[in-house]
């Protein structure tokens, strides 16, 4: 976890950055009265300045998608691990720009003022408020305000948070962190989005996810195939059983699914259930299966890829 005199570095470069990919983006008129809604910042109106610019800039900016290039997103990779503004828009990244340049000066307000933008942020304001997380200097005001972001039952200001958000990897405890895993879960929400999916399972949401598994066989519904991604490295005793349930399905992507939840488990018992679906053992080998394979089926609606 950074400090805030490592945050402030990094909402500096973040916002040198967005500016620049804006800028490029821009005709001249909008650009130079982005520049001037930023040096507005400076003066003694801040504040009130900040929030007409935040319902100015769809009108004066757009909301165009962003659409980053490959060097921007392995830019903004370099500027903080797990950062990737893939869908983000005009809008959103001006939004995130003027609160990079509030949060670059080390204002020790600055989780008071976040509270009271997302308190009155309409949908598109709120996705840009959270999409910016990793960028603001830690404080009592915006714990409390992400953990309203995390209750809210608007499934796209959830996945400000938790899509392509390095925030929640670097920031949560264990607690909080496996509450947004089931969270995504129970609003149908993609896990592969999520940074740092792999790198914080842990013993305890592996439990949690089958438990959560065994609720929706008992209901009579099925579980998404990325539920098993969490599980497989903690994989044994009883939750080696549950995993025997998704080559039953005669689904296939459940079972290329749990095939590689089995490949991830190192106990040997999780080898021996493998071996006896020597067709999934062959993708395995031969690099056909992963995660990213079975994201791709998911996105097209459940078909099964063929490629790696």
């Amino acid at each position: 976890m950074h400090n805030n005199g490592t945050r402030t570095m990094i909402a500096s470069q973040a916002a040198t950055m967005i500016d620049n990919w804006l800028t490029k983006r821009l005709d001249a008129a909008q650009a130079d009265w982005l520049h001037h809604r930023i040096s507005l910042l400076d003066g003694e109106q801040a504040e009130r300045d900040l929030h007409i610019s935040f319902g100015l800039i769809p009108r004066k900016l757009g909301r165009d998608e962003l659409s980053p290039d490959a060097n921007e997103i392995k830019e903004a990779g370099q500027c903080v691990a797990g950062w990737q503004p893939v869908h983000w828009t005009i809008d959103t990244a001006a939004r995130v720009l003027l609160l990079c340049k509030l949060a670059a000066h080390g204002d020790r307000q600055f989780g008071r003022l976040f509270k009271e933008l997302c308190q009155t942020a309409d949908l598109r304001e709120s996705i840009a408020l959270y999409q910016g997380l990793s960028f603001y200097p830690s404080s009592d005001d915006l714990d409390w305000q992400v953990g309203e972001g995390l209750r809210t039952s608007v499934r796209a200001v959830f996945e400000a948070i938790a899509h392509n958000n390095p925030y929640p990897w670097q920031h949560f405890d264990e607690l909080r962190w496996n509450h947004l895993v089931l969270k995504a879960l129970f609003i149908e929400s993609s896990l592969h989005p999520i940074q740092g999916l792999d790198k914080r399972a842990n013993a305890e949401l592996a439990r949690i996810l089958c438990d959560y598994a065994h609720e929706r066989w008992a209901a009579g519904r099925r579980v998404t195939p990325e539920l098993w991604r969490c599980v497989g490295p903690f994989a044994s005793k009883e939750l080696l059983e549950d995993l025997r349930r998704p080559f039953k399905s005669g689904d296939e992507l459940e079972r290329q699914a749990a095939a590689l939840a089995l490949s991830s488990s190192p106990d040997a018992a999780a080898s021996a259930l493998l071996a006896c679906e020597p067709d999934l053992l062959a993708q395995l080998a031969n690099g056909q299966l992963s995660w990213a394979s079975i994201a791709e089926s998911l996105e097209n609606g459940g078909e099964v890829s063929r490629h790696g």
